[in-house]
């Protein structure tokens, strides 16, 4: 799905920023690293802890996104965002793999194994300290 196509299904709206929200998504999404780093990984953790940073990542595309004045209503849209109007391909493309890995677990039930979940983990709080990184440099 494209951004142009997000915005006809009216899953994406213009609007003016909320600063209020962009700082308490920011701080949702540091609490939610957090915890996510205080849990052990194992079997039983894996899956809690991929969804937990894929939950801080996602706080901080959706603080990014009304920054640049937009609000986003569905996380395919946050890909076709970085893609065509912040021009981050690569980071787009990073989430966009790590946002299936995560739907298939909450989804359809998947199961991660520890080595697995630390490959996913890694990428994520990678492409996290990128956008964070970014949305930073738009303060």
């Amino acid at each position: 799905m494209d951004f142009q196509d997000c915005n006809k299904k009216k899953i994406v709206k213009e609007i003016d920023p909320d600063f209020n929200l962009i700082e308490s998504l920011k701080k949702t999404s540091k609490n939610k690293k957090e915890s996510e780093l205080k849990l052990e990984l194992n079997d039983i953790t894996s899956n809690s802890k991929i969804s937990l940073s894929y939950d801080s990542l996602r706080e901080l595309l959706e603080a990014l996104s009304l920054k640049n004045g937009y609000k986003i209503y569905n996380h395919e849209c946050y890909t076709a965002f970085l893609k065509e109007i912040l021009n981050k391909s690569e980071k787009a493309e990073e989430f966009d793999e790590l946002r299936i890995i995560r739907n298939n677990i909450n989804y359809y039930g998947k199961e991660t194994t520890v080595d697995d979940a630390k490959q996913v983990l890694k990428r994520l709080r990678e492409l996290r300290e990128k956008i964070l990184k970014l949305l930073e440099s738009l303060e």
